[in-house]
């Protein structure tokens, strides 16, 4: 297995150290392109797609491996070590922060650092647990993607996205769903949504950042709080950038506080 082509991998900058950016759902690594022109001078810019998105390699997909978010950590792992990278700083958007966490989980000494945008460790409310959304709300989502995916694509990416002033970056999340193939999106949406990986949170032991945007309907702000409290060495950070995707939206409050964590 190739896992430069399976995984798409760019690498550049002019730094030692790997500063490793991962992408959500439905999204591929251009979704970092206003972020890490920031941080190319300092680190080694490592960005990929999840095999099924963007320009990854889709005979790669296996529906069994990919049937849990442990499959992704592995390949953030194997990536790694394909790279021969050591203290790495990964950057987890959405479900990637989770895939992050169980990498880190699995391999402590190879990571430095994560940070967690938007993350969520289980998106179904559970008795005393605020995740978002009811079972039945996820059901509902992931039969209306079954029925038509476009439009559902075309409905929920604003949003996700939020900030309703600026309608083209809905537009750009929902184009970046609609270029996803439909059965590997229905698939990752029901391993994302249905996931909890809140067990695994306190067994974290890696330094890590947690930004929480206001507004954000698929990872509410008690999700960060949880988050918080459940990892150990962890800082949270509430963002004035709203939606779920700052790394669009508000690239440069983006890199301003992952720039000052890195700094400490």
């Amino acid at each position: 297995m190739d896992v430069l082509k399976r995984n798409n991998i760019n690498m550049f900058g002019k730094g030692e150290q790997a500063l490793m950016f991962g992408h959500g759902f439905g999204c591929d690594q251009n979704m970092w392109r206003f972020v890490t022109p920031a941080f190319q001078q300092q680190y080694k810019i490592v960005l990929f797609d999840h095999v099924g998105a963007g320009n990854s390699d889709l005979e790669a997909y296996d529906t069994h491996k990919y049937g849990s978010l442990q499959g992704y950590a592995s390949d953030i792992l194997e990536m790694c070590q394909e790279l021969d990278l050591e203290n790495v700083i990964f950057v987890g958007h959405s479900v990637s922060a989770m895939m992050g966490v169980l990498s880190a989980i699995r391999e402590p000494d190879l990571f430095s650092k994560l940070i967690l945008i938007g993350p969520s460790p289980c998106y179904i409310n559970d008795e005393n647990y605020v995740g978002g959304f009811d079972r039945a709300d996820v059901l509902s989502m992931l039969a209306y993607m079954e029925h038509d995916y476009p439009l559902w694509a075309d409905t929920f990416a604003p949003l996700i996205m939020g900030n309703p002033d600026k309608p083209s970056l809905g537009e750009e999340l929902a184009q970046s769903f609609c270029n996803t193939d439909p059965d590997i999106a229905r698939h990752f949406a029901q391993v994302t949504f249905l996931s909890d990986n809140r067990q695994d949170l306190p067994k974290l032991q890696t330094e890590t950042l947690i930004m929480q945007c206001a507004e954000d309907i698929i990872a509410p702000a008690e999700v960060g709080d949880y988050v918080h409290h459940a990892i150990r060495n962890s800082t949270l950070v509430q963002m004035e950038a709203t939606g779920h995707c700052p790394n669009l939206s508000a690239p440069l409050e983006t890199i301003a506080i992952i720039d000052d964590f890195l700094q400490v």
